[in-house]
């Protein structure tokens, strides 16, 4: 089979003999040039076309992961500063308990010291002050608020212990000044002292063991510091005497009186009274004699007296 190429220039026509084994060959592979170039062309074509909606597609698709990567990063995060809030919460109402223990303990630690009405008050913030700074922020919080609040526990810790201490220190102290006899059982005058005198019956010197306290009859008497009644009662010269331990070595009596109102047995507290003014026993008039004691020797109460304010 033969193909016979006719130019229209007149030119010498051209005879393809396809019985040619190299002219085919090359028919062929011009052919399969052809049909792989219209390939790559329409594949080309193609992609120009649908490219543009893949990448978006594509680029949706990622961003879609994107945000479910960092909707769990943020769910993360969430849990976590819920955890931070959770422990915050507990440490400031740990915070807040102690405070409001150390008011009540600044409270009792005014009345006990017998502080003026307003001198402390623990309802009330305490009075502060100071230069604005306009270049600081409203509201800026320290850099490592956990451990700005642990030093502020601790500071709490110290403080309720020295408060504490100094509670133990001012109620012992009161104790103390509570059992030691302190001023005059009755008002009035002394009319004899502590120490030797002339006895009032007989005129010779006698020893007088405590002081005598004109005072009209009836007069309550008061003890002049806490204890215990050992004895309410009738002694030798003594009338009706009361006589009270205070349980640190000292003890104080009152004789002479007119009645006893206080019982064997009985606790009484400073300024209670025991019983009432009077002339019973050894005596010339109305009075009081007061005596104290400490550890079993009598001692003069004009000391004890003078001490009271």
């Amino acid at each position: 089979m033969q193909i016979i190429l006719v130019s229209r220039a007149r030119k010498l026509p051209k005879t393809l003999d396809l019985a040619d084994h190299r002219l085919r060959w090359k028919l062929f592979s011009v052919t399969a040039l052809a049909v792989l170039g219209c390939m790559g062309a329409g594949m080309a074509l193609a992609m120009l076309v649908a490219s543009p909606r893949d990448r978006a597609l594509a680029e949706i698709r990622d961003l879609q992961q994107q945000a479910r990567q960092q909707d769990a990063q943020l769910g993360g995060v969430r849990q976590e500063a819920q955890r931070s809030l959770d422990a915050l919460a507990v440490k400031l109402g740990q915070l807040q308990a102690q405070s409001t223990r150390l008011n009540a303990l600044g409270e009792r630690l005014a009345e006990v010291g017998k502080l003026d009405d307003g001198e402390f008050d623990f309802d009330q913030q305490p009075a502060v002050g100071g230069v604005e700074d306009p270049g600081s922020s409203a509201y800026a919080l320290p850099p490592a608020l956990d451990n700005s609040i642990s030093q502020l526990a601790s500071q709490f810790d110290r403080q309720q212990a020295q408060l504490s201490a100094l509670q133990s220190l001012l109620l012992d102290a009161r104790i103390e000044s509570n059992l030691k006899p302190t001023g005059m059982p009755v008002p009035g005058y002394i009319s004899s002292y502590f120490g030797v005198r002339a006895d009032p019956f007989d005129g010779r010197s006698a020893r007088h063991t405590g002081i005598d306290i004109s005072t009209p009859l009836g007069t309550p008497v008061h003890t002049v510091a806490e204890g215990m009644v050992t004895f309410a009662g009738v002694r030798q010269g003594y009338g009706n005497v009361v006589e009270i331990d205070h349980g640190n070595g000292y003890m104080t009596r009152y004789a002479h009186n007119s009645a006893l109102v206080a019982r064997p047995g009985q606790h009484v507290q400073v300024g209670n009274v025991v019983a009432r003014a009077g002339s019973t026993g050894r005596s010339t008039g109305s009075h009081v004699h007061f005596e104290v004691w400490y550890n079993g020797r009598v001692v003069n109460p004009l000391a004890f007296v003078r001490n009271h304010r």
